[in-house]
């Protein structure tokens, strides 16, 4: 029998990553410990030594929690990817025979669908055991669907996250900018003002409270000013009102850079700086493994030019 070599050296381990992952889950070190059954001087020990080991900050501490860094991000991405991994293989050897989860699942913006579907073909493939389905008709509630049972997963943007029985990590974020026509008097404008929006007709999807709350204080600040918005349900009938000149398209970007290639639409930003829209996902505690197996693989499937994490 040839000699095995032996394992590349590691300073950290499965029980270190588990430590990150719960404390980014958790967002300090007392819910961490109650996730891991740990003490949380317990746990405020292990991030010490993991930061040490490494040579590098994981987390900053603030008001508001322990917020990853971007090493920390990193190393969350990975572990939940390799946790995930591990998982795996144990359930292969234990059993063989991978029983059958099904997961419901919807997201908060409708764009999502363009890439969703697609998506979850893939992901079927690579998610033995894991039955996944949409439930659209929870787009505009997600977060009350969640919490009563009616769904087990949700993409989420804006929408706030109760703790008790959910659980919530960083996927992407995507940057909303608006579209104009090439004939339109805007799109020889470099970039766009607050009085540019109040002035022009914006088009845009349906969306739920919270989501047209975070685009005013993005891009109002405390105004609230009266804006003339037509809403539409489909992303192709928002780009021909806009290719008539009828007013500006409201778009994540990476939605609204397929229809550019004829040059007939434009992309213009705020002069104020660009509008990053976060993304999570959000899931039922009761199908925890299920879901992180997805969320791994939904990382995967990430549409090109977002920011993962």
């Amino acid at each position: 029998m040839e000699d095995i070599a032996p394992p590349p050296a590691t300073r950290l381990d499965v029980r270190d990553l588990r430590v990150v992952v719960a404390l980014a889950s958790a967002g300090t070190t007392a819910r961490a410990a109650a996730l891991l059954h740990l003490t949380q001087p317990a746990v405020s020990r292990a991030l010490l030594a993991a930061e040490e080991r490494l040579g590098a900050r994981l987390f900053d501490r603030t008001p508001r929690g322990l917020l990853p860094t971007p090493a920390g991000q990193e190393l969350v991405t990975g572990a939940t990817r390799l946790l995930v991994a591990l998982g795996d293989l144990e359930h292969r050897v234990r059993a063989p025979v991978t029983p059958s989860v099904r997961l419901r699942l919807v997201c908060e913006c409708y764009t999502a669908y363009h890439w969703l579907p697609s998506a979850l073909v893939a992901l079927r493939k690579s998610l033995p055991g894991i039955h996944l389905s949409l439930s659209v008709e929870h787009t505009q509630t997600p977060v009350p669907a969640l919490v009563a049972g009616e769904l087990d997963v949700a993409l989420l943007t804006t929408a706030q996250v109760p703790r008790t029985g959910l659980e919530t990590r960083a996927l992407f974020s995507d940057e909303i900018v608006f579209v104009v026509a090439a004939s339109h008097p805007l799109a020889s404008r470099k970039t766009l003002t607050r009085e540019d929006l109040r002035t022009h007709t914006l088009l845009t999807s349906p969306t739920p409270p919270a989501e047209s709350q975070w685009f005013m204080a993005r891009a109002f600040g405390r105004e609230r000013p009266r804006l003339r918005v037509e809403r539409l349900p489909l992303t192709e009938a928002i780009l021909d009102v806009t290719r008539a000149g009828m007013g500006i398209a409201v778009l994540s970007e990476w939605i609204a850079t397929p229809h550019l290639a004829k040059g007939d639409l434009v992309v213009k930003r705020l002069a104020s700086g660009p509008l990053r829209r976060p993304w999570r996902m959000a899931w039922r505690r009761e199908v925890g493994d299920a879901a992180v197996r997805l969320l791994s693989a939904l990382e995967a499937t990430v549409p090109r030019g977002l920011a993962v994490g």
